[in-house]
């Protein structure tokens, strides 16, 4: 199998969109990603894969802490945005939760605490011990063959 079967492959598993964020030296980074799960009940763990040549890599590793914010059915542009596929400078409101940036209506917001980690492959596994949350009811933005999809 080649690279691009393989993406093609995973991309059958349709996720919700995370954007991570983060706050190092008063400076709020955000990157989407939807490679993000549950892990734990007891402690409260969560995990994200970040690429080993994303910049939230080294950003993650300095703040040692993230939020994760799952996105609404409402929030495609911010998802684009954080995904680099908006290039226009957007000023974008976060607020401040468990003193990390959240981004506003999300669907949950989680503050995490970085719990351990790992290096797989090209990338590094953060497990996040959920330190709080916020949630509301909506539906989530939802990804299928890397396009956005709605819940029916």
């Amino acid at each position: 199998m080649d690279d691009r079967m393989f993406r093609t492959a995973m991309g059958k598993f349709a996720t919700g969109v995370t954007v991570i964020t983060t706050e190092v030296d008063g400076e709020v980074h955000g990157m989407t990603a939807n490679a993000f799960m549950s892990v734990s009940l007891d402690p409260k763990l969560v995990l994200i894969s970040i690429a080993e040549k994303a910049k939230m890599l080294e950003l993650i590793k300095q703040s040692g802490k993230y939020a994760v914010n799952i996105l609404s059915e409402h929030q495609q542009e911010m998802s684009m945005l954080f995904a680099g596929q908006i290039k226009e400078e957007r000023n974008v409101e976060f607020e401040t939760f468990e003193g990390l940036p959240i981004i506003k209506d999300s669907l949950v917001n989680l503050s995490c605490k970085v719990y351990d980690s790992h290096v797989a492959g090209d990338h590094t596994l953060f497990v996040g011990e959920v330190l709080n949350l916020k949630l509301q009811d909506s539906n989530p933005l939802a990804i299928f063959e890397g396009k956005y999809k709605e819940l029916k």
